[in-house]
């Protein structure tokens, strides 16, 4: 089912690492009231490498056999060379046109990817217990302070019931010396030219291809372990759509990752960002300064209003894609910490409901 609003389209949408990778399947996802399609990646290739077009066409076929859409793509990674803005870069950008292009072959139109150094998303507790009985992911800025990131690397890896969290995959444990010395002296500043470099490159691409680019926003959205993060605020979005001005440089409006940030207003975000907002991942967070745990997704057991933000979606024209992003373990499951089954089911449940809600609301007036 294809929710429609107003004559626009949002497609609710789950993650899916892929059927080796999962503990849920593509037949469970497909039982979810609502959800048309899965958001996927080929996460066994490393960043830098295109996606070929066997790889992307078995997936794409896997998928839609069971009755969904791959529409939406996450993590085609940014190679950290990228990011640098190290000589080795163009042809690395060659390669990332190339998965563009493949995936465009598919139907895909959206691609959601990242531009934080070294790291993903940062946690420091994979299970903190919740006074319901279930557990969620958490960070506090303290526990950080002091520790290096091969020991967030070692504890986030033996507390991850065997899955290889986003980002945080224990390959890439040997390198990360490595990296910390190569952004010594990477400023703010570096990111942003180097982001820029990256879109303009590949913006002719995504218009030939008609793919649209949507980026993540840093999580948290903060500096953490002396590295730069950039897009972190009202004022970075708007920054961003103005450096490249295209319509296929756009956001992937996180709440949670945003919204960890008390100086940020998601509403006022959501304004800012308008129509550029492709994809939207949305959670909510219980939120004190530079801590917060993920909660349940309705509005009363976190931080942030979740009326508001889907209203205001609705305001600025989404059309896009959403998913209900990390949920809580509940119900002694056990799967990749955040991305359950049964919370997130129910975030969708939660999520499709207030947005049919505020679409009737909305129409009365």
């Amino acid at each position: 089912m294809i929710l429609n609003k107003g004559g626009k389209n949002m497609q609710m949408t789950f993650r899916w690492f892929g059927k080796d990778l999962d503990t849920v399947s593509l037949e469970q996802i497909k039982q979810i009231p609502g959800v048309v399609g899965v958001v996927p990646a080929l996460h066994y290739l490393p960043a830098g490498e295109a996606w070929e077009m066997e790889d992307v066409q078995k997936m794409y076929d896997e998928i839609t056999s069971a009755g969904l859409t791959m529409e939406c793509i996450e993590s085609v990674n940014v190679h950290e060379d990228i990011k640098l803005g190290l000589p080795t870069r163009d042809k690395l950008i060659e390669n990332y046109k190339t998965s563009i292009r493949n995936l465009a072959k598919v139907g895909v139109k959206v691609i959601c990817y990242n531009f934080m150094p070294v790291f993903d998303w940062t946690r420091t507790d994979l299970y903190m217990p919740l006074p319901d009985g279930s557990t969620c992911l958490s960070y506090d800025g303290k526990q950080i302070e002091g520790k290096s990131p091969e020991d967030m690397f070692k504890e986030i890896d033996d507390n991850s019931n065997g899955y290889a969290m986003p980002g945080w995959e224990t390959e890439r444990m040997g390198e990360i010396k490595e990296l910390f010395e190569k952004y010594k002296n990477v400023t703010a500043d570096d990111l942003w030219a180097n982001l820029k470099y990256f879109l303009e490159a590949i913006m002719p691409t995504c218009e030939e291809c008609d793919v649209k680019m949507a980026i993540h926003p840093d999580d948290p959205p903060w500096g953490i372990f002396g590295l730069p993060r950039i897009i972190t605020s009202k004022e970075a979005v708007e920054k961003l759509l103005n450096m490249v001005p295209s319509k296929y440089n756009g956001l992937t409006l996180c709440t949670g990752s945003l919204g960890a940030s008390p100086k940020n207003d998601m509403v006022e975000i959501i304004k800012a960002a308008g129509d550029r907002i492709y994809f939207a991942h949305l959670r909510n967070v219980s939120i004190n300064d530079r801590w917060f745990n993920e909660t349940a997704h309705e509005s009363d057991y976190g931080s942030l209003d979740m009326y508001e933000i889907v209203k205001a979606l609705q305001e600025v024209g989404f059309d896009g894609y959403i998913r209900p992003d990390h949920g809580r373990m509940i119900w002694g499951e056990v799967a990749r910490p955040g991305y359950g089954l049964y919370d997130r089911a129910l975030g969708v449940s939660y999520l499709n409901g207030l947005w049919e809600a505020v679409e009737k609301s909305r129409k009365e007036k």
